[in-house]
C-alpha cells in the first residue's frame, strides 16, 4: 500500500515525540543564582576606558567559567566586569586581563567582526528574561564595536546597527572596555525589575572561551537558556519620547555599455523614521528607500539544480527580523524579503515589531513597490503578520499570514498569492531538545490542491551526543510568491548522528563520527534522489579542524538540467546517476596571523562523468589596520559529449583597510568563470557619529576575454540619524 497522505508515520513519530517532550520543557532557570546587582550611578560616566571613581562603588562579576577547550574549571584568563545607569543610559566596564603581556589578536576594526578570529568581550542581554530573544554588545581588543539582535534562544543577527558608544583601552597587562548605551536603543517591558544577562570572553592566544554564568561547551556562549539575572535595585527609567529620523541624500552617475544607454545621472533623497510606540514596540516607517551601500554578495560556483539562497541585507528589514525570515525551513521560507523590490523600487514601506508582553512578539509589515522600469512588472503591496506567543519556558507557537497583490492600472486581474501557517518550536529549559512542526497552506488562483507543507525536526545535544530528524512534505502547487521554496512536490526525510570523544590529554581537543543524509521522495513515496555523508571530524586543541567525509549521491532528474550550468543542453526529465566523492577539509588555527582553509573532493558526476574541486580560503591581517583575504575555487568536470571537459575559476580576493573603528575601506574584486564575468566592487564608510555615516561606492561589471566593461557605477551617499 503507497502512502500518500503528507502525514506519513515519520510525521506521526515527531509530534508524538514533541508533545511527549513538552513536559518536561518547563523548568526553573538554569543560572538563576549568578545574580549581578546593578546600581544607580553614583556620580558622572566617562566613556574614556579609565576607572573613575564612579566605578569602584558598583558590584563586580568575576570568576568567569571555562567553556572551551573544556566546561569543567574556571577560566585561566581573568575578567572582571561591572556594571551602572542613570537616567539615559546604561553603562558597562569589562577588565580583560591577557596571559601574553602587550599581545591581543583581532582581524581589524571593522565592527561586526568573526567571534572566533578576535580577542573580545561580548555581552548578551534578555530584557524579559523570557530566554528566547534579546540583544549582544561589545568589542574585540582593538575596539571595533559587535551589536545584534538575538532570536531562537542563542543566535545573534549582526546585521541590526543602533546607536551607543564605546572605547577600548590598552595596557601591558590587560585591555579595558568601557561602552554607555542608551535605553533608547533597546526594546524593554517597562515595569521589568530583573532582566537576563550573561558575559562572554574568547581569548586566542589561550584557546579559552569563558562565561560569567556557566555554558555547557556544546552551545554558544550566547546561549540565552544560561543567562544569569541583572537584579536592577530600582525600576529601569522609562526611555521616554523615543522618535528617530535619518534622512539620506544621494548622488551617483551609471552607464550600462552593453546596451550603449546614456550615462545616467542620479539624484535620490528619503530616509527612515523609528517611532518607539513603547519601550519595547517598534515602528519602521520609509519612503524611498536606498540601499546602494549594502555589501556585495558573494559569489558562488552553481552546479545546483535548484536556486541558491543569498540572505537579506538591507537595514530596514533587519530589526526583529527572525519574526520574519526564520519561520519555516532553510528550504521552507514562506516569506523572504529579498523578493521585494527585486525587479522594481520600493516606494514606501510600514513596519510594526517588538514584545506586548515577556509572553508575546508581533510583526506587522507593509510594503509597496512601483512598477518596474521596463513597465514589465506590474507595482506590488507585500503585506505580512506574524505573531509569535511563548509557551511552557522557552517554547513558542508562531503564526504567518503572507498577502501579495499586483496593483494599479497595469495590474492583472485576480493576481494574488496568500500564504497562512503556524509553527511550534520547541526548546527545553536547558536546550537539551529542540524542535519543530511546521503547517503552511497557500492560496493562488487557478491552483487547488497538493498545495501545502507538513514538516517537523527533533533533536538532541549533548556533550557526546547529537541526534536529529527532520521530515518535510511539500505540495506539487504549492507557490510562495514573495518566499524561498526552491523545490516542491517532494517529502523528505533527513537523518543525523553525531558521536563525539574528548581525550584528556594530547593535541587533539575532540573527535567524532557524523553520518548524515537526505532522502527525497516524490508525493507517492517514490524515490527521487538522496545524498549520505559519513565524516570524521578532529578539532584540536589550537582550534584548527580537519574533517573527512565520504558522499554517496544519487539523482534522478524531475527537471531539464546542464550539469556544467553554463547554458549547454540540459540532460532530460528521468535521467539517473549515482556516484561516490571523497572529500577533505583543514581549517587553520584562527589565532594565526596567516589564517587559512583547503579543501578537495574528487568523485563521480552525471553521465558517469567525473569531478575534481579545489577550494581555498586565504587570509593575512596586518592588525588591527588591514585585513587581506582570497576564496578561490577550481572546478574540473569530465564529462562525455556534448559536454567534454569543462573547467572554471572563482578568484575573490577581497582588502578591509580601517583606518580607525570609524573609518573603513573595502575592495572587493570577484571573477567567475563559469559566467563569465568580473565584479567590482569599492567602498568607502566613514561613520562620523554613532549609526550616521558617509558613503562613497563604486562598482562595475565587465567581460573577461576580451577585456570589456559591461556596466559602471558610482554613488555618493550621506545618512544621519537624529533623535528627536
Amino acid at each position: 500500500m503507497k502512502i500518500t497522505s503528507p502525514l506519513s508515520p515519520v510525521k506521526i513519530l515527531l509530534l508524538l515525540g514533541l508533545c511527549f517532550f513538552s513536559v518536561f520543557v518547563s523548568a526553573q532557570k538554569k543560572n538563576a543564582g549568578y545574580q549581578y546587582h546593578i546600581r544607580k550611578a553614583a556620580g558622572p560616566i566617562t566613556i574614556d576606558g579609565l576607572i573613575d571613581s564612579a566605578w569602584l562603588k558598583t558590584d563586580s562579576a568575576d570568576k568567569f567559567a571555562m567553556v572551551l577547550p573544556m566546561d569543567t574549571s574556571l577560566a585561566t584568563v581573568h575578567t572582571i566586569v561591572r556594571m551602572t545607569y542613570d537616567n539615559n543610559n546604561i553603562y558597562v566596564l569589562a577588565v580583560c586581563y591577557t596571559a601574553c603581556p602587550n599581545q591581543y589578536m583581532v582581524e581589524s576594526l571593522k565592527r561586526d567582526f568573526s567571534f572566533l578570529k578576535n580577542d573580545n568581550f561580548i555581552f548578551f542581554l534578555d530584557p524579559f528574561d523570557a530566554r528566547t530573544d534579546g540583544f549582544s554588545f561589545g568589542a574585540n581588543a582593538a575596539g571595533a564595536q559587535w551589536d545584534g539582535t538575538m532570536y531562537e534562544g542563542g543566535k545573534v543577527d549582526l546585521s541590526w546597527d543602533n546607536k551607543w558608544t564605546s572605547v577600548v583601552k590598552n595596557y601591558p597587562d590587560r585591555w579595558v572596555f568601557e561602552a554607555s548605551i542608551p535605553f533608547k536603543s533597546i526594546r524593554y517591558k517597562k515595569g521589568v525589575g530583573a532582566w537576563g544577562i550573561n558575559f562572554s570572553r574568547n581569548d586566542l592566544k589561550t584557546t579559552e572561551k569563558s562565561a560569567w554564568a556557566p555554558v555547557p561547551r556544546q552551545f554558544p556562549t550566547a546561549s540565552l537558556a544560561y543567562t544569569g539575572s541583572l537584579v536592577w535595585d530600582e525600576l529601569p527609567p522609562d526611555a521616554g519620547t523615543n522618535i528617530s529620523i535619518i534622512p539620506y541624500a544621494l548622488g551617483g552617475i551609471s552607464k550600462d555599455y552593453t546596451n550603449g544607454s546614456k550615462t545616467d545621472w542620479k539624484k535620490e533623497f528619503g530616509g527612515d523614521a523609528k517611532i518607539g510606540l513603547t519601550s519595547s514596540l517598534n515602528l519602521d516607517l520609509t519612503v524611498n528607500p536606498d540601499f546602494s551601500q549594502v555589501d556585495v554578495d558573494q559569489q558562488v560556483v552553481n552546479l545546483n539544480r535548484y536556486e541558491l539562497f543569498f540572505p537579506e541585507k538591507r537595514q530596514f528589514f533587519l530589526e526583529n527580523g527572525d519574526l520574519f525570515a526564520n519561520f519555516g525551513y532553510s528550504d521552507i521560507r514562506p516569506f523572504f524579503s529579498r523578493r521585494i523590490g527585486l525587479n522594481a523600487p520600493i516606494r514606501f514601506g510600514t513596519r510594526l515589531t517588538g514584545k506586548l508582553d515577556k509572553d508575546w512578539r508581533v510583526g506587522l509589515m507593509d510594503i509597496q513597490t512601483g512598477e518596474s522600469n521596463d513597465a514589465t512588472t506590474a507595482a506590488q503591496n507585500y503585506g505580512v503578520l506574524t505573531l509569535q506567543h511563548r509557551v511552557f519556558s522557552r517554547s513558542n507557537i508562531g503564526f504567518m499570514f503572507i498577502n501579495k497583490d499586483a496593483t494599479g492600472s497595469s495590474a492583472p486581474g485576480n493576481a494574488y498569492n496568500r500564504n497562512v501557517g503556524m509553527e511550534y518550536n520547541l526548546a527545553s529549559s536547558n536546550n537539551t531538545f529542540t524542535g519543530k512542526l511546521l503547517g503552511i497552506k497557500s492560496f493562488t488562483p487557478g491552483l487547488k490542491g497538493h498545495d501545502i507543507v507538513a514538516a517537523g525536526h527533533l533533536q538532541y545535544l549533548s556533550k557526546s551526543w547529537t541526534l536529529y530528524l527532520q521530515d518535510e512534505y511539500v505540495g506539487k502547487n504549492y507557490t510562495a510568491g514573495v518566499g524561498y521554496v526552491p523545490r516542491v512536490g517532494y517529502n523528505k526525510i533527513s537523518p543525523l548522528l553525531l558521536h563525539s570523544f574528548f581525550p584528556k590529554q594530547g593535541s587533539v581537543l575532540t573527535h567524532g563520527i557524523q553520518l548524515l543524509s537526505n532522502y527525497y521522495f516524490d508525493e507517492h513515496f517514490k524515490r527521487t534522489d538522496n545524498e549520505s555523508s559519513l565524516a570524521y571530524i578532529i578539532t584540536f586543541r589550537n582550534r584548527s579542524v580537519f574533517t573527512l567525509t565520504g558522499i554517496d549521491t544519487y539523482i534522478k532528474l524531475l527537471v531539464p538540467f546542464d550539469p556544467t550550468n553554463t547554458g549547454k543542453t540540459p540532460l532530460p526529465i528521468g535521467n539517473q546517476n549515482h556516484w561516490n566523492t571523497i572529500d577533505a577539509q583543514f581549517a587553520s588555527k584562527p589565532q594565526s596571523l596567516f589564517t587559512y582553509l583547503v579543501e578537495g573532493l574528487h568523485g563521480g558526476y552525471y553521465l558517469d562523468g567525473s569531478r575534481s574541486s579545489l577550494i581555498g580560503q586565504l587570509g593575512y591581517r596586518f592588525q588591527p589596520y588591514v585585513n587581506l583575504s582570497v576564496n578561490t575555487s577550481f572546478n574540473d568536470l569530465h564529462l562525455p559529449a556534448p559536454y567534454y571537459n569543462t573547467s572554471f575559476w572563482l578568484v575573490g580576493p577581497r582588502a578591509d583597510v580601517t583606518f580607525s573603528n570609524t573609518l573603513y575601506f573595502t575592495t572587493y574584486v570577484q571573477y567567475n568563470g563559469q559566467v563569465k564575468n568580473i565584479n567590482t566592487n569599492v567602498r568607502l564608510q566613514w561613520r562620523y557619529k554613532p549609526a550616521s555615516d558617509f558613503f562613497i561606492v563604486y562598482g562595475d561589471n565587465s567581460i573577461p576575454s576580451p577585456y570589456t566593461v559591461k556596466n559602471r557605477q558610482l554613488v555618493v551617499k550621506w545618512t544621519y540619524w537624529c533623535n528627536l
